[in-house]
C-alpha cells in the first residue's frame, strides 16, 4: 500500500475504532425510531435514514420505525376536496378523512419505507397498530375552555401489545409501525399521534434507547434569544421547560418523558435534515441532537453526551 493510501485509511480506521464502546454497549439492544418531518420528504434523507436503519441491525441492535405522515395525508385530502380543519393543534378528523389517514400512511408511506429498507435485504415488515392489537385507543377529546371537544377519529392510547413486533424482532426483521390504532369499545379505527405511539411502543417493548426525528438541532436552551442546543437534561429538567415549549416540539418532548420515565434508558430528538445523523448520534462521541435521561445517578449514561453538541448541516 503506497504512503499516499495508507494516509487516507488511517483516519477511517479511527473513525470505525470509535464506535466500538457504543458497538458493544448496544449490542442486542432494541430501539425504537420516529420518522418524521424532512428526513420523510427529502429523496436523498429517505435513503440515508433506509441505510442508518440497516446498518444498526447489521451492528447488532434491534429497530423499530415507527412513522406518521402529516404532509402528505394534508396532500392526499386536499386532492380529494377534504378540507383540514385544526383544533387544540389536532386535526379534526371525520370518517372519510380517517379512511385517507388510513390509505397513506399504510398504502404509501409505511410502503415507500418498507421499500428503501428492502433494497438492503429481506428486513422490513410493515404493519399497523390495528395488526395483532399493536397498539389500541380510545377516543381522544381535548379540553378547549373548559370543555372535552369531539375532534372525531383522534385517538389516545390506552394499551399496547407488543407481541407481534416483538416476533419480528426475535427473527431478525425491521417491524414498520404506522400510527394507527382501533378502539376495543367501539371497533373504530383512529389516528394516533406517531410521537405518542413511539414513546408508547419503545416503553412497553423496554427499549433501551428512543430516537425522534425532527428538523431542529434539538432542544434549544433560550429559543429565539439564542440557537444554543441543550445537549443533555434530565426527565425532572425536561418536565419544567414543556410549558414553554412550542405545541410542535411538545408531543415529541412530552413522549420522550413518557419513555424515560417508564424504562427507556435514554430519550433523544435529533436533527433529521443531518444526512447519517442516527448514525452519529448512536456510535461517535459527537451527538447531534438534546438525549433525555431518568432522574437519578446514572453516570454511565452521561458519557455519550460529555460533548460540545455538534452544528448540525440544514
Amino acid at each position: 500500500m503506497s504512503a499516499a493510501r495508507k494516509h487516507t485509511a488511517l483516519p477511517k480506521a479511527q473513525i470505525l475504532i470509535e464506535a466500538l464502546p457504543w458497538l458493544t454497549r448496544h449490542n442486542g439492544k432494541t430501539v425504537v425510531i420516529k420518522f418524521g418531518g424532512n428526513a420523510m420528504i427529502d429523496e436523498e434523507l429517505k435513503a440515508a435514514f433506509a441505510q442508518d436503519v440497516v446498518f444498526l441491525r447489521h451492528a447488532g441492535l434491534k429497530p423499530v420505525v415507527v412513522h406518521g405522515g402529516g404532509p402528505q395525508i394534508s396532500a392526499q385530502l386536499d386532492k380529494q376536496g377534504l378540507v383540514s380543519e385544526f383544533k387544540a393543534g389536532l386535526r379534526v378528523t371525520t370518517p372519510e378523512a380517517m379512511d385517507v389517514v388510513r390509505m397513506v400512511l399504510a398504502g404509501q408511506v409505511q410502503r415507500e419505507l418498507v421499500g428503501l429498507l428492502n433494497q438492503h435485504g429481506p428486513l422490513a415488515v410493515g404493519m399497523t397498530g390495528e395488526d395483532a392489537h399493536t397498539i389500541t385507543a380510545v377516543q381522544h377529546r381535548p379540553v378547549i375552555d373548559g370543555e372535552a371537544v369531539d375532534i372525531g377519529r383522534v385517538g389516545e392510547i390506552t394499551d399496547i401489545d407488543t407481541g407481534a413486533i416483538q416476533a419480528l424482532l426475535d427473527d431478525g426483521r425491521i417491524p414498520v409501525v404506522s400510527s394507527i390504532a382501533r378502539s376495543a369499545e367501539d371497533n373504530h379505527v383512529y389516528n394516533v399521534n406517531a410521537d405518542t405511539a413511539a414513546a408508547a411502543l419503545a416503553a412497553a417493548l423496554g427499549a433501551e434507547t428512543l430516537m425522534v426525528l425532527t428538523d431542529v438541532e434539538g432542544l434549544y436552551e433560550d429559543w429565539p434569544h439564542s440557537d444554543d442546543v441543550i445537549s443533555r437534561l434530565t426527565a425532572t429538567e425536561l418536565e419544567k421547560l414543556l410549558p414553554d415549549l412550542s405545541s410542535g416540539m411538545v408531543p415529541k418532548m412530552q413522549g420522550c418523558l413518557h419513555a424515560v420515565r417508564n424504562g427507556v434508558e435514554t430519550a433523544r430528538v435529533i436533527d433529521g435534515r443531518v444526512h447519517h445523523s442516527i448514525l452519529l448520534e448512536i456510535f461517535t462521541d459527537e451527538g447531534v441532537g438534546t438525549m433525555v435521561v431518568p432522574d437519578g445517578p446514572r453516570q454511565e449514561r452521561s458519557a455519550h453526551h460529555a460533548h460540545h453538541t455538534q452544528q448540525g448541516e440544514s
